[in-house]
């Protein structure tokens, strides 16, 4: 059995927690959103809260993780794409905001649950 590419394997898993999301009440604003400053890989409404989600898929837990991943410089990445997409969609602009990270492990995810960080840093 072939195992799936990195981007496949990284899609999947963003398909799940947006299914997962959804099925919290969340609702999908923009997916992938991209930008000269990165990507947004789920921009999301729960409620009237503006939730910038970051999917974190790791085959392997070495390295602290999916979660771990998130350091300093990739919350300042996604900072700086989530300030340009309330630029350039000003419906939103006036909105609380929060940053929130999905965290899936293992290959098909192994059985295990994935984790949902809600508020993960603040900007």
């Amino acid at each position: 059995m072939a195992t799936a590419s990195p981007t496949r394997a990284g899609q999947a898993a963003e398909s799940q927690a947006l299914r997962h999301l959804q099925g919290q009440g969340l609702q999908l604003v923009t997916r992938n959103w991209r930008c000269r400053g990165g990507e947004l890989d789920l921009v999301m409404l729960d409620a009237d809260t503006v939730v910038f989600v970051e999917v974190r898929y790791r085959l392997h837990a070495g390295y602290g993780g999916a979660l771990a991943s998130i350091d300093e410089r990739k919350q300042r990445k996604l900072t700086l794409a989530a300030s340009l997409f309330l630029q350039s969609e000003p419906r939103w602009a006036d909105r609380p905001c929060r940053f929130d990270i999905v965290a899936l492990q293992g290959s098909g995810h192994a059985g295990q649950p994935l984790e949902w960080l809600k508020n993960a840093f603040d900007c």
